[in-house]
């Protein structure tokens, strides 16, 4: 499996977790289609994003508008932030492969025009 699709069923994963409420771990593992071996990039991508996400809204909410909030924002562009942050800062991905990843994710999953604004938070990083 490569990290675009790593990438994917993390977006899943942390969708299911923020919408359902879902436990993290069962998602995953539901996700994977009961695989018991996680890629180390996949765990870290989703079991150990859990650990810093209130940080990274807080981060995230300090580069929206001064009339927006993180949690305005749709779950599923929550998620491609969350996802990006842990990326850049954990995995040390390069910034320019976590945006484009963010903006490919977007494109495929969010409405038009959140591409954009992913693209504007995480450009400020």
């Amino acid at each position: 499996m490569n990290r675009h699709e790593q990438r994917v069923i993390a977006l899943e994963t942390i969708y299911q977790n923020l919408l359902l409420k879902k436990d993290i771990r069962k998602a995953l593992f539901e996700c994977t289609h009961g695989q018991n071996e996680i890629d180390p990039f996949l765990y870290t991508l989703t079991i150990d994003l859990m650990d810093k996400k209130t940080a990274y809204r807080k981060d995230i909410e300090s580069r929206l508008r001064d009339d927006w909030t993180f949690d305005r924002l749709s779950l599923l562009e929550q998620t491609i932030l969350l996802m990006a942050y842990q990326e850049f800062y954990v995995i040390h991905t390069p910034k320019a492969v976590v945006i484009d990843e963010a903006i490919n994710l977007a494109k495929a999953y969010c409405d038009d025009s959140s591409y954009k604004m992913i693209n504007g938070i995480l450009d400020q990083l």
